[in-house]
């Protein structure tokens, strides 16, 4: 797999847990342990999509 690729499938993951917290924090039954849990894992893509990019 390229680095572009790589890149492309994870901007495409970051934008799902995107959505998926969107979702979590409207829904009032939503546990805050796992909207922080998908927090950092965006956070965790949007470092490697960063460091990709850079290298």
């Amino acid at each position: 797999m390229s680095v572009t690729s790589h890149i492309e499938e994870l901007k495409k993951k970051h934008q799902t847990l995107s959505e998926a917290v969107e979702v979590a924090q409207r829904n009032p039954g939503t546990n805050d342990l796992e909207i922080a849990k998908m927090k950092k894992q965006k956070l965790h893509i949007k470092e490697e999509i960063t460091r990709l990019s850079t290298h």
